[in-house]
């Protein structure tokens, strides 16, 4: 059984990017829990974390729905409707559930804290899911997918590539955050245009695999026209303050941006990581456990250095650098190994060729599913 080592790998670095993204919030000047004095020190325009922030935050997602409705597809046709269902279920039903009363009232109640009121432990993620608001809307996706699987219906037209891109961009150009890129929604009840903007690249994804279009290493190419055009002239012009034409253009360059870096850094990855490695596997089964729980302690970290009397620079990657060990520590310690790394992962034991770990169900047998 085929396993796509290079998606393995695009989709844990794109949930490690969100860590990345979310340590840099408190230098960029927006509301933000501890955001330091240096954030609101000079123009935006100069902020080189805002540019990090818009650069990752314009692809991320995107790409990671675009991979789940691939590996939704797979698991489809290799296992069945009812297989899916329940995997869903297991690796993002269930930890969202446990989320809901654990990570998302934590996040709370350092967002708010003397103002945390001990009732929001239950109903706290009532008021939305915080960064595991992305679980809550592959569920919704997959619930679609399945449906639309019993109705008869697969995604292997040629149309599907000339109605997702323009829709797309009519989409992003709904949009009303003002940020380069997609919208956030955190809620119970997804934002029709934001589920809808996902719902596309899912869509791509899932005929990307029934169509089985093979991934190239020359998609990396398209790395280039993002990078050099679609991010700096839809950066130049974004914003309410633009004139119409200006930000339609903008609106435009983000769609075109999130596409091209969605198929550029498959490209990429089918150049460097089409091959098994160990390091790549373990930090691709880790990286889930990471994104779950790096937000409140990102957070309670910002809040703890950004008066510190050093280069914000620094502090930047002292908090990013103590999340990441932090949870890894936790991850190899307690997690790995545990109820909690099969329902993230799957099952593993601690036997494997040359002293390393294995899956208990073989090397193939688990391709990337998750979540």
């Amino acid at each position: 059984m085929t396993r796509y080592h290079e998606l393995d790998a695009l989709r844990s670095i794109a949930m490690l990017l969100g860590i990345v993204l979310h340590s840099s919030l408190f230098l960029i000047p927006i509301d933000w829990v501890g955001q330091d004095p240096w954030a609101k020190s000079l123009p935006i325009e100069e902020n080189p974390y805002a540019y990090l922030f818009a650069a990752i935050h314009g692809f991320r997602m995107p790409v990671f729905f675009l991979l789940s409705g691939f590996f939704t597809a797979m698991l489809w046709q290799r296992r069945g409707l009812r297989e899916l269902a329940v995997h869903r279920l297991k690796r993002i039903g269930l930890p969202l559930a446990i989320g809901a009363f654990t990570i998302v009232p934590l996040s709370a109640l350092i967002w708010t804290g003397d103002e945390f009121q001990p009732t929001w432990w239950l109903f706290a993620w009532l008021g939305g899911f915080s960064h595991l608001w992305f679980l809550w809307m592959l569920l919704w996706l997959a619930a679609a997918f399945i449906g639309a699987a019993k109705a008869g219906l697969t995604f292997t037209h040629p149309v599907v590539w000339w109605l997702a891109i323009p829709l797309s961009l009519l989409l992003q150009l709904l949009m009303t955050e003002p940020t380069f890129g997609p919208d956030t929604s955190a809620g119970l009840i997804p934002h029709p245009v934001v589920l809808g903007y996902y719902a596309l690249f899912f869509v791509i994804g899932a005929h990307l695999y029934q169509r089985g279009v093979a991934m190239h290493r020359d998609w990396t190419y398209a790395l280039a026209p993002a990078l050099v055009l679609a991010f700096p002239i839809g950066i130049a012009t974004l914003g309410d303050e633009q004139p119409l034409p200006a930000r339609v253009v903008s609106g435009v360059m983000q769609a075109a941006y999130a596409w091209l870096m969605c198929f550029g850094t498959m490209g990429l990855f089918r150049l460097f990581a089409s091959e098994e490695r160990y390091w790549v596997r373990y930090v691709s089964d880790s990286s889930y456990w990471l994104y779950l729980w790096h937000l409140p302690l990102v957070a309670a970290s910002q809040l703890l250095v950004s008066g510190w009397p050093i280069n914000v620079h620094l502090k930047f990657f002292l908090i990013l650098g103590a999340a990441v060990a932090i949870l890894l520590g936790v991850y190899q310690l307690g997690v790995r190994y545990t109820w909690v790394g099969a329902m993230l992962n799957g099952p593993r034991s601690r036997s494997g060729a040359g002293g390393r770990a294995a899956a208990t169900s073989g090397p193939t047998a688990r391709p990337g599913l998750s979540p």
